[in-house]
């Protein structure tokens, strides 16, 4: 594993971040309403947050990261009820189609621009065979008029404050086009889509072809 780049703000990344967050997880979950005993694989769990969510609804909760010191807070969080590795979503530790759900929420556009084709290869190899993946992440069309435009300049502030190399990639990946291309691409299908914040955050719900 590289150096730790959420060691730092760890601690207080649910109060920076959540407020903002919190809106986006419930439309996924309403997006998918999971089913008690789901197998749910939360791609980049953070502090554990989202899962907790998939939790109330009684689903079996997994989740990898490759910050320790966000596995922490999330072992803190969820305790015995959900399985947490640190690893590299490139090589996801479960056997082929494990997962009822696999979600990826704003982790896509931080990575380097050949790990997303391989790491969104992983999440279908896991998933099964009538399985869904959530994809929530930036959108890169044109925000609306006011709240788009305030809400693209707080997303920009925050990735330049993320450090060079995550705000190369975010720019990359914005520029061909974000989770549309990148879905096309790896050949999923679009079961559901919202955008949200004036048009700045895009959820999909997929299934595999």
């Amino acid at each position: 594993m590289t150096e730790d780049p959420y060691k730092r703000v760890a601690g207080f990344y649910d109060r920076l971040f959540e407020p903002m967050n919190r809106g986006l997880r419930l439309l996924g979950v309403r997006m998918f309403m999971p089913q008690r005993g789901a197998a749910v694989l939360d791609v980049g769990c953070g502090t554990g947050i989202h899962l907790e969510i998939y939790q109330r609804y009684g689903c079996k909760l997994y989740g990898i990261d490759t910050s320790q010191s966000m596995l922490e807070l999330a072992r803190a969080r969820l305790g015995e009820s959900a399985e947490l590795r640190l690893t590299d979503a490139i090589e996801i530790p479960y056997e082929a189609g494990f997962f009822d759900l696999v979600i990826c929420m704003l982790a896509l556009h931080e990575m380097d621009e050949g790990r997303r084709g391989k790491v969104i290869g992983e999440i279908k190899r896991v998933l099964k065979p009538d399985g869904r993946i959530l994809f929530i992440d930036f959108h890169a069309g044109s925000p609306r008029p006011l709240r788009g435009w305030l809400s693209k300049l707080v997303i920009l502030l925050s990735e330049v404050a993320a450090g060079r190399r995550h705000f190369r990639n975010y720019r990359h990946f914005m520029s061909i086009g974000g989770l549309p291309h990148l879905i096309e691409e790896r050949r999923l299908s679009i079961e559901k889509e919202k955008l949200v914040g004036g048009d700045t955050l895009a959820l999909y719900l997929l299934r595999v072809n």
